[in-house]
């Protein structure tokens, strides 16, 4: 399995597909725009969320192809950047 088909990133990827579905019905039903908005704004977040998960793995797949196996500490230090990363 390729590290871009993850099983938390195709979940995230799910779930953000099924909010949206629920946007495109609300907006057929006519309801609240601030509502919408708000849904809409989640779907974002999903897919940002998602984005970074993506490209942390990918930093950490092709990082090990290059340098080996990564350790615990090097895991951590990984994750800090993903998590900086978000600002971006």
């Amino acid at each position: 399995m390729s590290h871009a088909a993850s099983p938390d990133l195709v979940n995230r990827l799910k779930r953000a597909q099924g909010h949206l579905a629920t946007i495109l019905k609300m907006i057929d039903e006519e309801r609240d725009g601030l509502t919408i908005a708000q849904q809409l704004q989640a779907v974002i977040g999903a897919l940002e969320k998602s984005k970074t998960l993506l490209v942390s793995d990918h930093i950490e797949h092709h990082l090990e192809s290059v340098v080996g196996p990564l350790s615990q500490e090097a895991r951590a230090e990984l994750a800090k950047l993903a998590d900086l990363a978000k600002y971006l």
